[in-house]
């Protein structure tokens, strides 16, 4: 039930404001703010709706739209003409009714008289309330047709129409990618500009995107908010407990389309589509062997490190022996044999650091991310992550020995000739090579 003072005052309210539009009077007259305006699409009260019982006796020429009053109608007719007769004292900004004037001062004002009776959230004007309730309530009446997903506000089923038509109406203007929604496009427009506004307080590295930022900062603090119920394991992305719950399910999303065999992550598969394609992107600059992925090309380069280190004479000393892991002819074969998957070592320490792949063992946490490993020698690799040491940096880009052989191989391919170094078989750790000479 509507309060009879209230519907006498809002009565006399209207009746002034279209009076005084049609009478050209001054609009900043000292009229209370209304906190209880009508939602959009709400038709308002009027003293005419009982006199009349509701009959439309005043119909819009443009549109067809009825009303009860011709105040209301002279109102109304200003969103076809764009007449605006309300302007705002402070910013200049103009309004067709007095209302939405009303509403918009309290942006300068501050004031926000709706307020949420469950979180006590705020709101200048009732029907953003209304909206806001909807998250409290669960309420979504705004369904998509085509999917039947279900939205709080229509202008988000509008967005997520454009899923289905493929609408894209944001193109970029330098590389003519469209993209649906316009935020996607100004984040999109740092590509070009190089623009990174969001930098790691720690690090110093820098993003395009704050949610990157926020992902980043997880590797300084260890938080893992995203843990596995099944086996307790903690992940900082909830995209990768999503690709780990597959380990436990079985579930393979990516079939190859020409074996059938399927994948858990769709890099994988495009792995795998390499074998049938014959490709080998990742190449050997040392021997021309091509590979389907990136770190079978490094373990690769392992091989020409362990038999062949930078030295200026082409022909090796013959007392080097080349490798220092493999048995040559004739030694004594591998003893120690992994119960699990049959392979075989030379020592009873190597088998123990190979058990860690099957058991899932990382004894060496990193003191400042909490992340684990199963070697020394990754945790220290890890570090430089934190510090931002580069001990292998020719070009000041390098982190490995991989990057660096490439490095020398493609920059110095006639002046420098491959031979074997004694002791190591690291590639920048080894003593007698001249070229590292003062360097490590």
């Amino acid at each position: 039930m509507y309060n009879p003072e209230y519907i006498i005052k809002y009565c006399i309210d209207d009746w002034d404001e279209t009076r005084e539009a049609q009478s050209g009077s001054n609009p900043l007259s000292d009229i209370p703010l209304s906190h209880d305006s009508p939602d959009e699409g709400e038709k308002p009260a009027s003293c005419s709706k009982t006199k009349n019982r509701g009959k439309s006796t005043f119909p819009c020429s443009l549109c067809g739209k009825q009303f009860t009053e011709k105040g209301n109608l002279n109102t109304h007719m200003r969103i076809h003409t764009g007449e605006k007769l309300f302007p705002c004292s402070l910013c200049c900004k103009v309004f067709a009714r007095k209302r939405d004037l009303n509403t918009h001062m309290r942006i300068h004002t501050g004031e926000k008289p709706f307020v949420c009776s469950l979180c006590g959230t705020a709101f200048a004007q009732k029907g953003n309330l209304n909206k806001h309730m909807r998250i409290h309530t669960g309420e979504k009446p705004f369904p998509c047709s085509l999917c039947g997903k279900g939205f709080a506000q229509k202008g988000t089923l509008e967005l997520h129409m454009r899923i289905h038509t493929g609408e894209k109406p944001f193109p970029c203007s330098l590389c003519g990618t469209a993209f649906a929604h316009k935020g996607t496009l100004e984040l999109h427009m740092r590509n070009h500009t190089g623009e990174k506004p969001f930098v790691c307080s720690l690090c110093g590295k820098q993003f395009t995107e704050k949610g990157h930022l926020k992902l980043h900062m997880r590797i300084h603090t260890g938080e893992k908010p995203f843990v596995c119920s099944l086996c307790g394991k903690g992940f900082a992305q909830k995209g990768d407990i999503n690709t780990h719950m597959r380990t436990h399910t079985g579930e393979k999303p990516f079939p190859c389309s020409l074996c059938g065999k399927g994948f858990t992550q769709k890099g994988n598969l495009n792995k795998h589509m390499r074998t049938h394609a014959a490709e080998k992107p990742f190449v050997c600059s040392l021997c021309g062997k091509g590979f389907t992925e990136r770190g079978k090309l490094n373990r690769h380069m392992r091989t020409h490190a362990s038999e062949n280190l930078f030295y200026r004479d082409s022909n090796p000393p013959s007392d080097i022996p080349l490798s220092h892991d493999s048995p040559d002819e004739g030694e004594k074969p591998s003893t120690f044999p992994c119960s699990l998957c049959a392979k075989q070592f030379t020592e009873k320490r190597k088998l123990n650091r190979h058990m860690r792949y099957h058991t899932g063992e990382k004894p060496f946490p990193c003191s400042l991310c909490g992340k684990g490993f199963s070697r020394n020698r990754d945790l220290n690799t890890h570090m430089r992550i934190h510090t931002g040491e580069k001990p292998f940096c020719l070009t000041s880009q390098m982190q490995t020995p991989t990057d660096t052989l490439q490095h020398l191989v493609e920059s110095l391919p006639g002046e420098w000739k491959l031979c074997c170094c004694k002791g190591t078989n690291s590639i920048l750790k080894a003593p007698c090579c001249p070229l590292f000479q003062g360097f490590i």
